[in-house]
């Protein structure tokens, strides 16, 4: 299965414990086709699932070092049966199929930040990604979101990406190519080791970008 973080998952977003057991209804008569294993228990929120973890099972983390300093949170991984209409499906997918499904949900990594002084947790993720994987690159994965958005506003605001008024895509085309040449020259900067002699002075432009 594809390793993927899907961000921004609802508080509300259902789920079964990872321990779930799916088992098949009894058939009243032999005829018709067998009903599929179902969970016995409904599905409760992905917050009610930590929150009955507590407080005990939370981690601290630091995942960056921004601008002002380290970037710390608490955070809790447990295992989790995603459900719902979507999370079903996948499932069948995967299994080829519906009549080769067993009725059984996949189970996922969930990730869920609960800052202090909060009395519920505030961010929940879910992962394809096993839950012994190292918490830091579970949350540096979910937190990529900002690198993504920096890269976007310095896109627009310092290269000009929506400053196009052109009508032919010719136009359009080459000033997205140079933009994007442009921000990759930027990116390649930043990572670029560099000496801090006089003749390489320590600016924002020439200065290595460090993330953690």
């Amino acid at each position: 299965m594809e390793e993927r973080i899907r961000t921004a998952v609802r508080g509300d977003t259902s789920a079964h414990p990872a321990d779930a057991v799916s088992t098949a209804p009894e058939r009243a008569s032999r005829v018709g086709a067998p009903r599929l294993p179902r969970y016995r228990d409904p599905a409760r929120p992905v917050k009610d699932l930590v929150m009955a973890a507590g407080c005990g099972s939370l981690r601290r983390c630091t995942w960056r070092r921004g601008s002002r300093g380290a970037m710390t949170g608490r955070f809790i991984v447990m295992e989790a049966r995603p459900a719902g209409v979507a999370a079903r499906t996948v499932a069948r997918e995967q299994a080829g199929g519906r009549a080769a499904w067993d009725g059984t949900l996949p189970v996922e990594t969930l990730l869920a930040e609960w800052p202090p002084h909060q009395d519920e947790p505030t961010d929940y993720w879910l992962t394809s990604l096993p839950a012994g994987t190292a918490l830091r690159r579970l949350v540096r994965l979910a937190k990529i979101r900002w690198r993504i958005e920096h890269d976007y506003r310095e896109l627009k605001r310092g290269l000009g990406l929506d400053h196009f008024e052109g009508c032919s895509f010719n136009g359009w085309h080459h000033h997205i190519t140079l933009v994007t040449a442009a921000h990759a020259f930027l990116t390649e900067q930043r990572l670029a080791p560099k000496a801090d002699t006089p003749d390489s002075p320590s600016t924002r432009s020439s200065t290595p970008f460090r993330t953690c």
